[in-house]
């Protein structure tokens, strides 16, 4: 009680003064100005302008841009009542999805919620890359390599595991892709607004990260904007390769790429090929780091993304062709049904993926330091994730979202996740209902 009198003591003149000055100066000597500053540059802008001006060099920005552009909550679902009643029981609802029926070995989920390609290395630790496999794998789903290549502990803890065939060539030899459940060629990342050059220098590998992408001691480790192995310098050359790799491989082969206002290009790109499924990974995607400029104004939101990546390969007669992946800032079950009534087959999760699986191991690190230092691979305390506690959170949390999707496709008197299409869908924005082909909430309903 003392100390807290005493304090408040010493601290009352100090509060008196502060109050004065704010209620009394002019605003060039007005302790206020930070406020006035802070709301016209925002919080984020300063922060970052302050940063730079230390470094002189780029930033690099985890979790992607906090631009959400969107307008998920502006679409809501369709339940039936009367005129058609709900199905009958929970149990009845299918959450199965195939990605690549085509595929002489398709993969095939108990759920369409996948986890989005995280690279061991470049961004999350061999730990957390363990325990995402592992709780994917409890619950039937698959997991993703990102831009690094296959370790015995990841391919060990994952029931389905998905490579990327990567622009850093470390996972491009037969002996790795041939452990794999499907195959993914990065050609494309939403956070980065397409395909950059990223740099990860010698100083920051790890003896088992290096032996891991066979980089020699001393030696950077880089991804290309281009694809270096085979180097890829055309459509015609990544169509042929993409041809050749299917001819090579039973298991799904597919072709990432992100999202943007030339999306039906790239698309008649990937339509000449013999790929089965193709992920289209929207601006809102995630990241362990990347340019601010490249994550805040490059790129297409997500939501427009897949509408129009859909409409394409309807139009075009494809759709039937490839599966859809859907991918970049969706978070709860709500989007991902969305996505799926829209059109995808199934959609990726990232960072939400990670929070879940953190859960309340981030104790561990706050306040003296955030949670990224549990996950990330440069991350000071990776080292103190429960492996097994993680897999379990993650396991959770998919099952409490099919749960819950499960319920809503019940409102909707269906019977699985695959029936959902845009008739379940309405919204209260005029321009979207123009733009996905849905219908508008404030028209009434005539019976056709």
């Amino acid at each position: 009680m003392f100390l807290s009198w005493l304090t408040m003591k010493m601290a009352d003149p100090m509060v008196d003064e502060l109050i004065r000055k704010m209620f009394t100066e002019d605003y060039p000597d007005n302790p206020f100005i930070m406020a006035t500053l802070t709301e016209k540059l925002t919080p984020l802008a300063l922060i970052e302008a302050g940063m730079r001006a230390e470094s002189g060099t780029r930033l690099q920005r985890p979790y992607g841009s906090p631009l959400v552009l969107s307008p998920w909550e502006k679409i809501l679902l369709n339940p039936k009542q009367l005129f058609q009643l709900p199905t009958p029981s929970v149990d009845q609802v299918d959450t199965k999805t195939v990605i690549g029926p085509r595929a002489k070995k398709p993969l095939e989920l108990d759920i369409p919620i996948m986890i989005t390609g995280m690279s061991y290395g470049g961004s999350l630790s061999l730990q957390m890359k363990m325990a995402l496999a592992k709780g994917a794998a409890m619950v039937g789903t698959s997991t993703n390599t990102g831009e690094s290549a296959v370790t015995n502990e990841e391919r060990d803890a994952a029931k389905y595991l998905i490579g990327q065939y990567n622009r850093g060539g470390w996972l491009t030899n037969p002996e790795q892709l041939k452990r794999l459940d499907a195959i993914e060629v990065q050609l494309g990342q939403g956070a980065y607004g397409g395909a950059v050059e990223s740099v990860m220098t010698a100083d920051k590998l790890g003896d088992h990260l290096r032996e891991t992408w066979k980089v020699k001691e001393g030696e950077d480790a880089t991804i290309y904007a281009r694809m270096p192995e085979p180097p890829l310098n055309s459509p015609k050359e990544i169509i042929q390769f993409i041809n050749d790799l299917k001819s090579q491989y039973e298991v799904p082969i597919g072709i990432k790429i992100a999202g943007s206002d030339y999306i039906e290009y790239d698309l008649e790109v990937i339509g000449q090929t013999n790929a089965d499924f193709i992920v289209i990974d929207g601006a809102e995607g995630g990241t362990a780091a990347a340019d601010p400029t490249l994550e805040d104004n490059l790129g297409l939101p997500t939501l427009y993304s897949l509408v129009r990546a859909v409409d394409w390969l309807k139009e075009n007669n494809l759709r039937d062709k490839f599966s859809l992946i859907c991918a970049g800032g969706m978070k709860t079950p709500g989007h991902f049904l969305k996505a799926l009534a829209i059109g995808a087959d199934a959609v990726y999760i990232g960072t939400i993926a990670l929070v879940a699986a953190l859960h309340c191991q981030i104790a561990k690190t706050l306040p003296q330091a955030p949670p990224t230092q549990l996950a990330l691979y440069q991350g000071k305390m990776n080292d103190m994730l429960d492996i097994d506690e993680a897999a379990q959170s993650l396991a959770n949390f998919l099952n409490s979202c099919i749960a819950e999707m499960k319920v809503a496709v019940q409102a909707m008197g269906k019977t699985s996740f695959k029936e959902l299409n845009r008739e379940d869908l309405v919204t209260v924005d005029k321009d979207l209902a123009q733009f996905m082909g849905i219908r508008y909430a404030g028209e009434a309903r005539k019976r056709k």
